[in-house]
């Protein structure tokens, strides 16, 4: 059953005046160097600080490696009538590989409630502890997910916009995809001002202000990528402007840019009077290589401003609006 927040009539909802005003998403995928993903019933109030079984998980494994500098995004999933199994909970792993790559590496499993924190533990920092959970692994590695951000605890436009474009993929896609597809009600993962959003695993990519007319595309990968153009948040194993160069190698190159194994470097930007303010410009080298080897070579690419539109960070009426730059990508070159 679908929880949200109720909808207030007066609400101004923060991605409908980022849509309207033509906010650009692109950039906005956050390059996690991990996540761990935990199937748990809603409602999904204060997930990492209040649950029982979430927050020693947060505090005592997560949290450490933050400070240590290693990115670990926690997710939430809810049960799903067709992929859960009573009394067991599922937990996915998703790591970034070292150097040039096209997807996150993939951990799946099937444990009791009195094992989530110990192969929690495992999956992120006792790797030698791994093997006594052979038994609970599962064979999913052919299997993909889409996350859909419907946690209207953290933003009610997630809730409101997340929740039917849910429905349609779970629906109209999942169910007729032979086990090959899953699609998930899914806990906050950023980007709330482009809601719809979801994250498409264990690829990486991000997409947010999604329309059913899109889904199409989005799922099967047919038909004209530049359709796509404004509704791809990013890749995550790239930085914000590497990300904004890729798309422009993606609408150049077609889709089969999306299996090509990749590495972004963000080469000079320039800097600002305040440093908290995003840079004006940034020159960024991609370099790629096909699945087989037989391409491969690099991209340099110049991003700069183009101008700012006004968009709103939080869903409510009284929510200011604010100026928000956005970029263009002025120079790209191919190096063979």
């Amino acid at each position: 059953m679908l929880t949200s927040l109720p909808i207030q009539p007066d609400c101004r909802f923060c991605s409908t005046v980022s849509k309207a005003n033509g906010h650009d998403p692109i950039g906005s995928a956050w390059p996690y160097d991990q996540w761990l993903v935990i199937e748990t019933p809603q409602p999904w109030e204060s997930l990492w600080v209040e649950h029982p079984v979430l927050h020693p998980i947060y505090g005592q494994l997560i949290q450490p490696l933050w400070d240590q500098g290693v990115q670990v995004n926690s997710l939430a999933i809810a049960p799903d009538r067709d992929y859960s199994t009573p009394g067991h909970t599922r937990i996915l792993h998703y790591r970034r590989p070292a150097g040039l790559f096209a997807q996150l590496q993939k951990q799946e499993f099937l444990v009791p409630a009195d094992k989530i924190y110990p192969l929690a533990a495992a999956l992120l920092q006792q790797p030698d502890q791994l093997p006594q959970f052979e038994p609970c692994r599962q064979p999913t590695d052919q299997v993909r997910d889409l996350m859909v951000c419907t946690h209207g605890n953290v933003d009610v436009a997630c809730a409101r916009f997340g929740s039917p474009i849910y429905e349609q993929l779970r629906k109209n896609y999942a169910a007729s995809s032979n086990g090959r597809l899953r699609v998930w009600r899914c806990s906050h993962f950023g980007g709330h001002v482009f809601a719809p959003t979801l994250v498409d695993l264990p690829t990486g990519h991000y997409w947010g202000h999604l329309e059913p007319k899109m889904l199409d595309l989005l799922v099967h990968h047919k038909g004209l990528v530049a359709d796509l153009r404004l509704f791809y948040r990013g890749w995550c194993g790239l930085k914000p402007f590497e990300q904004m160069a890729e798309r422009e190698i993606w609408l150049q190159a077609g889709w089969q840019w999306l299996t090509y194994l990749k590495r972004g470097e963000t080469i000079a930007t320039a800097r600002t009077a305040n440093e908290e303010d995003e840079a004006d410009w940034a020159e960024v080298r991609i370099e790629y290589t096909s699945p087989d080897g037989s391409v491969n070579g690099a991209y340099t690419a110049k991003i700069e401003t183009c101008g700012t539109v006004l968009t709103q960070w939080r869903s409510g009426h009284d929510q200011p609006v604010v100026e928000t730059k956005q970029y263009r990508v002025s120079q790209i070159l191919k190096q063979n």
